[in-house]
């Protein structure tokens, strides 16, 4: 795979080589390419300083804007390719002083000067051959045909590293080669080709300041949207770590560091809450029975049951190893007491399938629950409210298992209707 990554970079490097070389000398005034090099070149580095490389499979991928178009329509394939050449190279020298270049940043350098060479030649000939053409179109000749090319190059381009891919094993079916030629942004491409096609006006007419202008507006906006990147993914990642620290691992709901959190939001809010506190009945004889394998399951399933049948205000944690806490948000304690109801004779109904000894098997089980319904922030605080329902699934455990046993502590309600 290596050797044949080799081949397939060295080949494109060569190729361009050649392109550039047979197309002959650079044919503008020589002063006037080193002028326009050197302001090229200062944005160009100065682009290679922001974070613009994304990691794509094996292969890194630059995002920033292209100017070699522009560069390439003035200045040849041959000019093209020593623009190239001595700007990737000092992009890889920044990577290596950096230690920030990839393992394989030697070899990427020379793709990223044969395939844009290769590419943007190919631009170079299409225009100047289409050119006539295009400017006897009304109004928009000229932009209709750097468009076009521009989109072309992006396919090409897109070809070009779909091999890449396709060597180091990253793509492997047509659904992906489609699905990656789609990724590829038709509004990057369209900036590219305004950027490009007002960079070769600019160029043509000498308007050095409006050339600066439009490199350092495209500066601040790429800078802009690299730290706006950077932001999302550092949110992304947060928010990932912080999922994994308030997931369960078993069964991929709310911990208990999560409900500890959460009970803490929602003590001082004077919500009307129905704390649920239920677990599986006489779990350690299943566990006995059969085996923890065998046992997980059970608390999956059992887990799985209670999310789908509370609703998304709610919260539903696993407290305990077999217990469970929920809490129920937005509902009096009548429509609290009928949702508990119905958990409990559906959990009593649900069978859990797993395989013991090699062999499917099904499993009932029942479960006991406590419901207290209370006001936060008026007579108790949100913990407490938690004993008190702990205490009413005591109750129920005691009294046979397999049941609900709640309890309305809002003191809106008359003594008589508190208790059930």
């Amino acid at each position: 795979m290596v050797n044949r990554l080799k081949i397939y970079i060295i080949s494109i490097f060569i190729i361009s080589l050649a392109i550039a070389v047979l197309s002959g000398p650079i044919q503008v005034d020589i002063s006037l390419y080193a002028k326009i090099l050197v302001i090229y070149l200062l944005f160009t580095t100065l682009y290679s300083h922001l974070k613009t490389i994304v990691k794509t499979g094996k292969v890194n991928v630059d995002y920033s804007v292209s100017y070699g178009l522009s560069f390439g329509l003035f200045a040849g394939p041959l000019g093209l390719f020593l623009f190239e050449l001595i700007n990737r190279f000092y992009v890889f020298l920044y990577r290596k002083k950096t230690d920030t270049a990839d393992e394989d940043e030697f070899l990427h350098t020379f793709y990223n000067i044969g395939a844009p060479v290769i590419l943007h030649s190919i631009g170079f000939y299409l225009y100047y051959m289409l050119i006539p053409y295009f400017e006897s179109l009304p109004l928009f000749g000229y932009w209709l045909l750097i468009i076009l090319i521009v989109f072309l190059i992006d396919l090409l381009s897109s070809l070009f590293l779909l091999v890449v891919l396709y060597i180091v094993g990253d793509i492997k079916t047509r659904k992906d080669s489609l699905e990656f030629i789609r990724e590829r942004s038709k509004l990057e491409s369209l900036q590219k080709a305004i950027t490009n096609g007002l960079l070769f006006i600019f160029i043509m007419n000498s308007d050095w300041e409006l050339m600066i202008a439009l490199f350092l507006l495209n500066y601040i906006f790429s800078h802009s949207a690299v730290l706006k990147s950077q932001s999302m993914q550092h949110k992304i990642e947060r928010d990932r770590f912080e999922q994994m620290a308030y997931t369960d691992f078993l069964t991929k709901v709310h911990n208990r560091t999560y409900m500890n959190k959460i009970m803490k939001d929602l003590d001082e809010s004077g919500e009307e809450l129905g704390i649920v506190v239920c677990d599986i009945d006489t779990f350690k004889r299943i566990n006995d029975t059969y085996n923890h394998t065998v046992g997980d399951h059970v608390i999956q399933h059992f887990a799985a049951n209670l999310k789908r049948l509370i609703h998304a205000d709610d919260y539903l944690f696993r407290s305990g190893g077999e217990e469970f806490t929920i809490l129920l948000r937005k509902r009096d304690y009548a429509a609290c007491k009928r949702l508990v109801d119905k958990i409990q004779n559906e959990i009593q109904h649900s069978k859990t399938k797993a395989e013991y000894r090699g062999k499917q098997i099904e499993i009932n089980c029942t479960a006991s629950f406590g419901l207290y319904y209370f006001k936060t922030a008026e007579d108790i605080d949100i913990k407490k409210g938690y004993v008190q329902a702990d205490e009413l699934l005591n109750i129920a455990k005691n009294r046979g298992k397999n049941q609900v046993i709640s309890k309305n502590g809002y003191r809106a309600f008359p003594v008589s209707a508190r208790f059930h």
